[in-house]
């Protein structure tokens, strides 16, 4: 679960990054950025997976879990339909996905430190 928690941190730096360029006015972020962004995220998402399958976890990693493949999908949402058709990102949807995601991180660093 920690190594899947440092991932989704460093998710949230570039997650981070692109909102506040897209806050700023900037209608996209360099697709490299989204692109490591993604990558980086899928990987703690397919680390969590493997470790909720493959051993005892607290409920919190379930709920975490959840959280990221919901966030995951928001994100490919705006990958796919927005920023490949170059139309810009809303501000909205990147909101509920930041959200969603910090959600499950925190959830993730619960289960983590046994809270």
């Amino acid at each position: 679960m920690e190594t899947a928690a440092i991932l989704f941190a460093i998710a949230a730096i570039g997650g981070a990054a692109m909102a506040a360029m897209r806050l700023q006015g900037r209608e996209l972020p360099p697709l490299w950025l989204a692109a490591l962004h993604g990558l980086v995220a899928a990987s703690g998402l397919v680390t969590l997976i493997y470790t909720v399958k493959s051993t005892p976890v607290p409920k919190f990693a379930w709920a975490a879990l959840a959280g990221f493949v919901l966030a995951a999908l928001g994100g490919l949402t705006l990958l796919l339909l927005f920023h490949l058709k170059k139309r810009p990102l809303p501000i909205p949807f990147i909101l509920g996905h930041a959200s969603v995601a910090v959600l499950s991180l925190i959830l993730l660093l619960m289960g983590v430190f046994g809270l």
